[in-house]
């Protein structure tokens, strides 16, 4: 089990923190690499095969909600990941409609928050996010249906798991005249919020997705003009710590930076088109009360899906 820390700006709060024994051990990291595949959604579109009204899009539009939550609420990193895990798997085996999908995001992410967070999100609190639209009776019972569907089988394996791991067993990144560690840590989590709010990205292996998020995080970081070395050198070495093929890498790496170079076109043209009614919203954008200063406000805060520092 993880240590824990007193971290006075939270009150009494604990929260776990990387145990050095843990991440250190071969035989940890070999029982998350056997343990992975265990519940991950199967590759078949349960889109095509089970679900009738949901779509692709509407799981996007929920994933970003939930990811929302998070950050609102300061989870711990493994709540978002592994509350989609809950989401996909319960849509793989089990039929709803469009409507119930929000009122299942947030019962996965009640459940995910007890099992990651020191002090789990209030059930009163996540009605309140979904503006009221469920019941607290709803949230329960079908946070008792998705442990029956999932079989109480809980403790999935995320690609945040893997970080840490993988971090330690890369020696380019322990260099530190050549890299923050801390700052690669940082934005390979930040690809792996990206991807887990992509479809296609949930039946990939999370040490799959946390190796690709590191090479991503280390390849926009000018990684190879560094060190002198080639972006396939890095992918033999991930290889040979986790006997993933490079050539899935290099594909689930190509579709991250796809995606990144896509999510910071959108942002730019989001922006662009905000300008002009800028003007309009300039008086009220000063009161924080206001819903244009709301707006504003949420435009200034920073995300996990801040990627300005990465060039591809």
């Amino acid at each position: 089990m993880d240590l824990m820390c007193y971290e006075p700006e939270r009150g009494c709060e604990c929260r776990a923190y990387e145990d050095p024994h843990l991440v250190n051990d071969e035989r940890v990291f070999q029982n998350l690499l056997k343990a992975e595949e265990r519940n991950v959604p199967s590759p078949t579109s349960y889109f095509n095969c089970v679900q009738k009204e949901v779509t692709p899009e509407n799981r996007k539009v929920v994933a970003d909600w939930l990811l929302e939550v998070c950050e609102e609420q300061k989870c711990q990193d493994e709540v978002y990941p592994l509350t989609m895990n809950y989401v996909d798997r319960f849509l793989s085996i089990y039929s709803i409609r469009k409507c119930q999908l929000q009122l299942l995001g947030t019962a996965c992410l009640l459940l995910a928050s007890k099992l990651r967070e020191p002090r789990p999100l209030a059930a009163e609190l996540l009605v309140f996010y979904t503006d009221n639209s469920i019941t607290i009776g709803d949230l329960w019972r079908w946070e008792l249906m998705v442990l029956a569907k999932l079989k109480w089988d809980m403790s999935a394996v995320t690609p945040h798991d893997f970080i840490p791991h993988l971090m330690l067993r890369l020696p380019m990144v322990q260099d530190k005249t050549l890299f923050d560690s801390a700052m690669v840590k940082r934005h390979a989590r930040t690809f792996v919020a990206l991807c887990i709010g992509e479809y296609k990205f949930s039946s990939y292996p999370p040490s799959m997705i946390a190796s690709a998020s590191i090479a991503a995080a280390l390849h926009g970081l000018d990684w190879c003009a560094k060190t002198g070395c080639t972006l396939s050198q890095l992918l033999d070495t991930l290889h040979s710590i986790t006997s993933i093929e490079p050539d899935y890498l290099r594909g689930c790496l190509d579709q991250i930076e796809e995606m990144v170079t896509e999510t910071i076109s959108n942002r730019g043209n989001g922006a662009s088109q905000g300008m002009s009614g800028s003007n309009s919203m300039q008086s009220q954008s000063s009161d924080p009360n206001s819903a244009a200063g709301k707006v504003a406000e949420h435009e200034k805060a920073g995300t996990p899906t801040d990627v300005r520092d990465i060039h591809f």
